[in-house]
């Protein structure tokens, strides 16, 4: 291999790209990036293994303890067709940030990384044998809907699948710390743990008692939540994966715990280094109360969790606020003290504004509108802000006795591309895969150091459909993000999605005779999730989207009764279904917008290590680009309308951004705050302003 050739032709390849910016004509040069995709394509030719056949690759690779034994589950003729299906379907890489990324990051590699062993096809290949784990026509049902870009698989699974040595297929962890030195030892280990093998974790520290308070009995000997988030800090720095990725955690707390100040003020600037969090995210559980306390400009108390605990018998955390907050208040042998909450909405604007944080999770909603209400509460959330399902927290006792293990949670994600869903096939088809796909990752996962997150999967199967390139599909439909029809088409859309995701869920519980753990208690068993669906027709009420589905079967209150009856007769496998995360690599390589939230640029640049790469926007063009409005430009509360329209729809929640400039008073940003929860959004991640970078969520997003 001529080395300096190469070197040479990535050089070139980086040129090109870099030179898209450079307008001609009045336009960037697009041309110059698809030109960039054949320099590399040609660079990887000549480091690409090759082989005499399909079979004597997948055998040699087996041998070489690169994949896992294939010929175990399936015969060399079928391995033969699912590689002859996915060669044989038309795929390209639209450009060269998508190409880079995809070799960079996923393709296999020698063990001296100087050889590629995968084209995008033979990745394809390896996930789809090792999800259908036997059953063909699942594999080639993945196949399809992965080389068509229809249905992505997470970063964790897409990464994974396949390999001998691999990493997890879920990379995102919750986990609920009760308020002991037990408790807190055992998730350090189970956080580290995770993070060992590439993971993300959030944990919840409200249960912790304040700052302050007394441990058996010896009053101030209490340290509060800052001293463990930095044992946290540290643990994840600690435990980075053996260097390949950066340890990723967060940490949730109540607003109404006592510390919530000194929790804030860690994301300060000038905040002292003894207490300074730099590489953990902050988020904050907020509840109906706070917001109420805030309009009506009453008296807020923040509590000291164990005289709750004290009086109660229960932690602050385990208590409805919305309703026993006067009586915490008016109880004498409550500790408590009176902050005022509009200041402190200008607070968490104002550490919004310097570091991003925190994230915002509007406990409230997020409860009110979960499906297995009955079963259990929602505490936290995970560190993209999309995942709210139901925990209770581990008894975690002394050595030599039967610890009471509760349940934790894992991100199990995928997303469907909406540009080549709605383009390629059959809606109805691409949730199905979709849910296939995620269900194997469901079954296939045991996290044996984490046992609360192996409980919740166990009972629970729990997973998380999401979807990417909303801005890219309304721009290629000359639909305005902010505007009705954009609304309309979300309304819809997203509709179909929770329909046919739960008509599949139903389906596998009949095949596989097996409901998730207190179906009959949740509100799909009792029937109730679906009135709003017998009384309410969702079909497009304008005439642009009208014409956006023409020719797609749209499901009517009466498909909505029927499926009804089914759930109701068959049952459901999982027990949350959608969440909408924070797409990143993996909308590159979809040659897709993020997520469902709009772009920030024509162009996008970024740098990696000392390269720096162009993205320009899917369908980009004289007609589209006027359509391609920045974020930063945007009205946010249009933004939220718009989420709030889709989050109807989605059993768990939505990764969801604000964009502002530094234009933007704190004022405003708390406004936005009050709104997002007036419209019955269930959380809000970062904060985005054009004067601020803060660090991409890389454990979890997909």
């Amino acid at each position: 291999m001529n080395t300096t050739a190469t070197q040479s032709r990535n050089l070139r390849s980086l040129e090109l790209n870099s030179q898209v910016l450079q307008k001609k004509d009045g336009f960037f040069q697009l041309e110059l990036d698809r030109e960039a995709v054949q320099a590399f394509e040609q660079e990887i030719q000549e480091q690409l293994r090759t082989f005499t056949s399909p079979l004597k690759r997948m055998r040699t690779l087996i041998q070489e303890n690169l994949y896992e034994d294939f010929f175990q589950t399936y015969t060399p003729q079928q391995v033969q067709e699912i590689h002859e299906l996915a060669h044989s379907l038309p795929f390209a890489f639209q450009s060269y940030m998508a190409i880079s990324k995809f070799y960079k990051d996923y393709a296999l590699k020698s063990n001296d990384k100087k050889q590629y062993l995968e084209t995008y096809p033979d990745r394809v290949v390896a996930v789809a044998l090792h999800l259908a784990r036997g059953n063909m026509e699942l594999a080639r049902k993945l196949v399809k809907a992965m080389m068509e870009q229809r249905y992505q698989p997470a970063t964790p699974t897409f990464l994974n699948a396949g390999r001998a040595r691999r990493g997890e297929l879920v990379s995102c962890f919750l986990l609920d710390l009760d308020d002991s030195l037990n408790s807190i030892g055992f998730h350090l280990n189970t956080a580290m743990q995770l993070s060992k093998i590439g993971g993300g974790v959030a944990l919840n520290l409200s249960k912790l008692r304040a700052r302050g308070e007394s441990i058996k009995g010896v009053a101030h000997a209490a340290k509060g939540v800052v001293p463990v988030m930095k044992l946290l800090e540290d643990a994840f720095n600690y435990a980075d994966q053996m260097g390949q990725r950066k340890g990723a955690g967060a940490v949730y707390l109540n607003v109404f715990h006592w510390d919530v100040q000194e929790f804030l003020d860690t994301k300060k600037i000038n905040a002292d280094e003894k207490s300074r969090i730099q590489t953990l995210s902050l988020g904050l559980l907020v509840p109906d109360k706070f917001f109420e306390l805030a309009r009506e400009n009453k008296p807020y108390y923040v509590f000291a969790p164990l005289s709750v605990r004290q009086v109660f018998g229960k932690h602050l955390d385990d208590l409805n606020i919305d309703l026993i907050y006067d009586e915490l208040v008016a109880h004498p042998g409550i500790v408590k003290k009176q902050l005022n909450a509009r200041d402190m909405l200008i607070q968490i604007a104002t550490t919004q504004f310097e570091s991003g944080y925190p994230y915002i999770i509007y406990t409230s909603t997020a409860n009110r509108m979960n499906p297995l209400k009955s079963l259990g509460r929602i505490r936290m959330s995970n560190l993209c802000t999309e995942i709210f399902q139901i925990q209770s927290t581990s008894d975690i006792t002394d050595y030599g006795e039967k610890d009471q293990i509760g349940h934790d949670v894992c991100c199990n994600l995928g997303s469907l591309n909406i540009v080549n869903v709605m383009e390629k096939g059959s809606l109805q088809e691409s949730v199905h895969t979709g849910m296939d796909a995620l269900t194997a990752v469901s079954d296939l996962s045991n996290v044996p150091n984490a046992p609360g997150v192996r409980q919740a999967n166990s009972d629970y199967h729990a997973v998380g459909l999401g979807a990417m390139n909303l801005h890219g599909f309304l721009a290629k439909n000359h639909i305005r993000y902010e505007s009705e029809e954009a609304r309309d088409f979300v309304r819809t859309f997203f509709m179909m999605v929770n329909f046919y995701s739960i008509e599949r869920s139903m389906q596998i519980a009949r095949e596989k005779g097996v409901r998730f753990k207190d179906f009959e208690r949740s509100d799909y068993g009792t029937g109730a999730y679906f009135e709003k669906y017998l009384t309410e027709d969702f079909s497009p009420r304008t005439e642009k989207v009208r014409g956006v589905f023409s020719g797609k079967s749209i499901p009517t209150p009466q498909d909505w009764s029927r499926l009804k009856q089914e759930v109701q007769q068959h049952g459901m496998y999982h027990a949350y279904r959608m969440a909408i995360a924070p797409t990143q690599s993996i909308s590159y390589i979809q040659n897709s917008t993020p997520s469902i939230m709009p772009v920030v640029d024509l162009v996008e640049t970024r740098t990696y290590g000392n390269a720096t790469t162009h993205y320009p926007m899917p369908f980009l063009d004289h007609s589209t680009i006027f359509f391609y409005k920045s974020a930063y430009h945007m009205d946010m509360m249009k933004v939220i309308d718009l989420v709030a329209e889709i989050q109807q729809h989605v059993d768990q929640g939505i990764s969801s951004i604000l964009y502002v400039t530094s234009e933007t008073t704190t004022r405003e940003l708390a406004r936005l705050y009050v709104y997002a929860h007036f419209k019955g959004l269930k959380s809000l991640y970062y904060t985005r302003t054009r004067n601020l970078s803060v660090e991409e969520c890389i454990s979890c997003a997909i």
